[in-house]
């Protein structure tokens, strides 16, 4: 059996390093993607969702030092499900309500170009909304 998610967003915090007991470096950090769309009642709709990811090895110092809160990223990689549930992590948030994690280990984590942006809902580099091309880029299948 095989499982892949491929996330493009921008991180919601700077990366967080640390070593494992045999010296292994592992960094962790947040990505917030984002989904624009018209409902059905004609608002406006602005989703985001964040996942988790923790990268390990080599490509986790590579990820600590050139990556930054805002910077925009495509993980590679797969889900991983609380041990318990086999579903994303369940918490309740400091207000109380309830939220969920997704948590992702990273095969890959390229690094795109563009500047600096905050979380929340995004353009991309071109002037489009995420998620929707340009009518020029529309691929024919």
């Amino acid at each position: 059996m095989y499982q892949q998610i491929i996330i493009v967003g921008y991180l919601g915090s700077d990366p967080d390093m640390r070593f494992t007991p045999n010296g292994q470096a592992v960094t962790s950090f947040s990505v917030a993607t984002s989904n624009k769309y018209t409902s059905n009642t004609g608002q406006r709709v602005d989703e985001t969702t964040w996942f988790r990811v923790s990268v390990w090895g080599s490509q986790a110092e590579s990820c600590n030092q050139y990556l930054a809160k805002g910077r925009p990223v495509m993980v590679i990689g797969r889900l991983r499900p609380d041990p318990q549930t086999g579903n994303p992590r369940i918490f309740n948030r400091q207000d109380g309500t309830p939220a969920a994690s997704f948590e992702i280990t990273a095969q890959q984590v390229k690094f795109l170009p563009g500047g600096s942006r905050g979380a929340g809902g995004y353009e991309d580099d071109f002037g489009n909304e995420q998620g929707a091309p340009a009518e020029d880029d529309v691929i024919p299948f």
